[in-house]
């Protein structure tokens, strides 16, 4: 009887410990493995009380009543958790590490403290505080390791130019149009979807970077100072580009001349030679300086598309393009800026923009069923979002809206996108927490949902819309925010 609650105390262990550390890895890869930003940044702080600190006071409360607990309480809890999430735990390289470490730390434990019968309950912050600061140690480690390849592989590539993007609004929208322009006269490589750490170009650069490359395209975000210097001393681009700046990561950064500082810290490239800079950023000359932003007249943007003029030194460009929302236009004309120092001539732009393919997420047009879908789930800001409300307004069937609001940002600007949204749309969908009760408060609009559980979205737009409306989804945040 001793050996067998002995052994179901060890199974016990092992697998809390490894919920437990599975539980804290999927939140460390939410927040970019930042420890502090779980603990200090997370949206929905709650989840820690339930399925940490609950648990782990009552395995050291509740004696041997815990396996039942666990079994019937813990273990449940935690899956259907895992189960709703639409943002799951990634299974990298850098995960199973952790997971292999800690579970190796658990097992050691506790069959030590078995075969020398010198615990009278097994541990679990041990391991736990052990495999996490393992993990760090090995992943720095090798990220040095991985830095280095990088760099060689950078300095192998003969005559290799570098154009890095950062700013707060449009970053992976003037990476695309620049690529997709330069790609029609050079061999262009642009990092994938919206990756833009340093870790993840690191990792770009070994795994991914052709080794004819002429030009390689890359974004650059930041989430506090010195992220942006970072890439850029890494990279070391010629040219740079900073587009407008705003709110957004506000709760990182405090205030817009934090934002601001880190944003310019890309000026610092050792081999800069031409800078295009909105002038949302700063009016300071500099000898390497072009601003942008104000060169465009003559926006005409509808649902079809979008016409521009643009103030060039040789003159005014005409151009269209199927991209919609006028804000993208200052993302074209920085990336028209970026093609012209490249040599491109006003007839290879003209048809290079003609031909610009919409960015996945970002007011992405589908027509399916009779309705006309407006994707913008990936453009958190308001300016995008207002636009997209805007585009709403000139359809003449019934208007829906799906969104959370804005995340990261203010108060202020989530109740002006709620003035918007009350002038354009018939139904709203407010989808989340982190901002129902605001919403709620400030969207007259009759036909009003809020959706807690993003799971019931299908079933709640199969009974809400019908053929010839227009849906807008503004933003899509994973529902850990």
């Amino acid at each position: 009887m001793e050996s067998y609650a002995l052994l179901t105390a060890f199974v016990t262990n092992v697998l809390f410990v490894s919920l437990l550390g599975w539980y804290l890895i999927t939140n460390l890869q939410w927040y970019n493995y930042r420890l502090s930003r779980v603990i200090l940044k997370h949206h929905k702080p709650q989840w820690h009380i339930f399925y940490f600190l609950i648990p782990f006071i009552a395995y050291h409360t509740t004696g041997n009543f815990f396996t039942i607990f666990f079994l019937f309480a813990v273990l449940p809890a935690m899956i259907v958790w895992h189960k709703k999430l639409d943002k799951k735990l990634v299974l990298t390289w850098r995960v199973k590490r952790f997971l292999i470490l800690l579970i190796s730390l658990v097992l050691f434990q506790d069959v030590l403290c078995t075969l020398k019968s010198a615990c009278d309950t097994y541990g679990v912050f041990m391991p736990l505080a052990l495999a996490y600061i393992g993990s760090v140690m090995i992943e720095k480690f090798l990220f040095e390791s991985f830095k280095r390849e990088a760099k060689n592989r950078l300095s192998n590539i003969n005559k290799l130019e570098i154009v890095c993007i950062t700013g707060s609004y449009g970053k992976t929208s003037i990476k695309n149009f620049v690529a997709e322009i330069l790609s029609q006269k050079y061999k262009v490589y642009s990092t994938p979807r919206s990756v833009n750490t340093l870790g993840g170009i690191i990792r770009d650069v070994n795994e991914s970077l052709p080794t004819d490359t002429q030009i390689y395209v890359c974004e650059a975000g930041a989430r506090e100072n010195g992220d942006i210097y970072n890439i850029t001393t890494f990279l070391e681009p010629q040219k740079v580009i900073v587009g407008k700046v705003g709110l957004a990561h506000i709760e990182y950064f405090k205030t817009l001349k934090n934002i601001i500082s880190t944003k310019l810290e890309i000026m610092k490239s050792p081999r800069l030679e031409k800078a295009f800079i909105h002038t949302s950023v700063t009016d300071e000359p500099h000898d390497k300086v072009t601003f942008f932003g104000d060169e465009i007249v003559s926006i005409n943007s509808t649902l079809n598309g979008t016409d521009f003029d643009l103030k060039l030194d040789d003159g005014i460009l005409s151009l269209h393009t199927d991209i919609l929302g006028s804000f993208q236009t200052m993302n074209i004309a920085v990336a028209v800026q970026i093609a012209k120092s490249f040599g491109m001539n006003n007839e290879e732009i003209k048809s290079a923009v003609s031909r610009l393919s919409p960015v996945e997420h970002r007011l992405q047009k589908i027509e399916a069923g009779g309705k006309i879908i407006l994707d913008d789930g990936y453009n958190g800001n308001i300016d995008g979002m207002l636009e997209g409300v805007r585009l709403c307004s000139l359809h003449e069937g019934r208007k829906v809206i799906v969104t959370p609001g804005l995340v990261e940002s203010s108060s202020e600007l989530n109740i002006r996108l709620c003035e918007a949204i009350n002038n354009v749309f018939d139904i709203v969908i407010i989808t989340g927490s982190l901002n129902a009760e605001l919403f709620n408060k400030h969207i007259t609009v009759a036909n009003k949902t809020i959706l807690r559980d993003k799971a019931k979205m299908q079933d709640v737009l199969a009974t809400q819309t019908r053929a010839g409306d227009i849906i807008l989804f503004a933003n899509d945040a994973p529902n850990f925010i």
